[in-house]
């Protein structure tokens, strides 16, 4: 994975890093469509420590994007007021990890993100609704800030 340059000083740890995006429930992925036009969409996410997994319909203009140009900038971010603002953005590509759509059956190489989707989304328990897919992004980059150490640092 490629190291982050710029910003250190406000970077997260890689603890910091594990409980924001456990936490946070919302990501906005960026996608290029076949004629280079830039897609930004919004959807939930879960972290398994060394890899982004997303949950998405496989009818979308996302999905068709993803199947075309695999690459993304996934960014999470919260806070409000500007010494809050905490954040991370995930570069990288994209892969399809399971059947498409997913189907009933269980898979052993989607048990563990469906575990955490269950616990963080839906009450502990995963249903297959047959219009999802599961994307795996294991990020070449991540970048992460997080205003609130700004304060440490200027005492």
């Amino acid at each position: 994975m490629r190291e982050q340059k710029r910003a250190r000083r406000i970077a997260m740890n890689n603890d910091e890093l594990d409980a924001f995006l456990a936490d946070e429930r919302m990501c906005r992925l960026g996608s290029v469509d076949g004629e280079g036009a830039p897609h930004v969409s919004p959807l939930w996410f879960v972290w398994d420590g060394s890899a982004l997994w997303l949950h998405s319909i496989v009818k979308s203009q996302r999905w068709v994007n993803l199947m075309g140009d695999p690459r993304v900038s996934v960014a999470v971010d919260g806070g409000v007021g500007y010494g809050e603002l905490r954040g991370v953005e995930l570069i990288g590509r994209v892969e399809v990890v399971g059947d498409v759509p997913r189907g009933d059956e269980p898979n052993p190489d989607t048990a563990t993100p469906e575990q955490l989707w269950a616990g963080k989304y839906t009450g502990g328990m995963f249903r297959s609704d047959g219009k999802h897919a599961w994307l795996r992004l294991a990020p070449e980059k991540i970048v992460s800030w997080d205003f609130r150490k700004l304060a440490e640092l200027n005492g």
